[in-house]
């Protein structure tokens, strides 16, 4: 199998290119430093993300607040995490750095709230 990447760890953008047999990785290149070979790896053997997005707000200046996951969840369970953040009403007054939902689907993420928004009132 051959893959390529961009590798998103630092500034430098690398595309790394990959041949693997099965799980066994048989060569990496394109990386200029030990950050790139790690995310290639980890592509490989375990993919991770995160995920930022928007809870509805009762009560609140604005309807909608940004949120996002405070550390990556496996990227096969990006879909599974979207429909739970769905389900997610908060009441306003909401504040940055606020937990919107702790341990998303026993995940070992927590969501947090990444703006402010006050009360209508």
């Amino acid at each position: 199998m051959h893959k390529t990447f961009t590798c998103t760890r630092c500034p430098k953008s690398c595309k790394i290119e990959i041949e693997a047999a099965g799980p066994q990785i048989v060569s990496i290149k394109g990386h200029d430093c030990n950050k790139g070979e790690e995310y290639a790896e980890q592509e490989i053997t375990n993919p991770q993300r995160l995920i930022s997005s928007l809870v509805r707000i009762k009560g609140g200046k604005m309807p909608l607040a940004s949120v996002r996951l405070d550390k990556p969840i496996p990227k096969q369970r990006i879909f599974d995490v979207m429909k739970e953040i769905r389900t997610i009403s908060l009441d306003a007054p909401v504040y940055i750095g606020q937990i919107a939902m702790e341990n998303v689907l026993g995940l070992n993420s927590n969501l947090i709230v990444t703006c402010n928004v006050e009360s209508e009132k």
